[in-house]
């Protein structure tokens, strides 16, 4: 006798085989790799690949015509890279397929770009055939997915706080000019009392310069405005910040 969760199983690959086979498009400028992937997919029943391409300018032209559910896409590509491309795919009004991104480096950096392109998913070219299989399903099924060191509460994040980074992104006009110094300096993690020593004002004053940067930005804390100025380049990643 079947237990529950063998019956759910059993009941959601039903669903998906009365919906048709999930229609796929695979984009990699590398032909070896694209024709790897089309075949590896290719050997599954619930899978109709249906069509390849090698830049993300030809992806986007082949979405408009073929209308895959769930597109495979190579990060770096010539021509239009795939983040572009899935901003312009995923942009366009009406239904879009989801689109998974592919890279050769697990945490990427363009991770955080995939996703605000409109990417469902972000796997390592390397993975495991079933590993693939699985991934496609996930995300032609609606749900969001990614490499399996990159956790779903990093797209818990990202989707909570891009919002407010969005709108962050016309309020930081609003600072004034010591705000912005002083949101530059919490950005490198420096404390009220260090803030004040490098501005040279008194440590009430920093406290006040930062509620009105938070007030400003819409930030629940420091850790919120931290991201907002990395994000908006207002500091960035590597390098030795000047003297305010």
């Amino acid at each position: 006798m079947s237990g529950p969760g063998e019956r759910d199983v059993r009941d959601e690959r039903a669903e998906r085989e009365a919906a048709g086979p999930v229609r796929l498009l695979v984009v990699d400028d590398q032909d070896i790799v694209r024709a790897g992937f089309a075949a590896l997919l290719g050997s599954q029943p619930d899978f109709d690949v249906v069509g390849s391409a090698a830049d993300g300018a030809a992806a986007v032209r082949l979405c408009d015509a073929l209308r895959p559910d769930v597109v495979l896409m190579d990060v770096r590509m010539p021509v239009l890279d795939g983040i572009e491309a899935a901003r312009r795919i995923t942009g366009r009004p009406g239904p879009a397929p989801r689109i998974i991104m592919l890279t050769t480096f697990d945490l990427d950096e363009h991770v955080y770009d995939a996703l605000a392109a409109g990417a469902s998913g972000f796997l390592l070219k390397d993975m495991a055939a079933e590993r693939l299989f699985e991934a496609v399903r996930v995300v032609a099924s609606g749900e969001a997915l990614l490499a399996p060191t990159v956790t779903r509460r990093l797209i818990g994040e990202f989707v909570r706080m891009r919002p407010q980074a969005a709108a962050a992104g016309a309020a930081l006009s609003a600072l004034t000019p010591r705000e912005t110094d002083t949101l530059r300096l919490v950005a490198e993690g420096l404390s009220n009392a260090e803030i004040a020593e490098r501005l040279v004002v008194s440590a009430e004053t920093v406290k006040t310069h930062v509620s009105r940067v938070l007030t400003k930005l819409g930030a629940r804390d420091r850790a919120q405005v931290i991201v907002l100025a990395y994000e908006h380049g207002l500091v960035i990643p590597g390098r030795r910040p000047d003297a305010v």
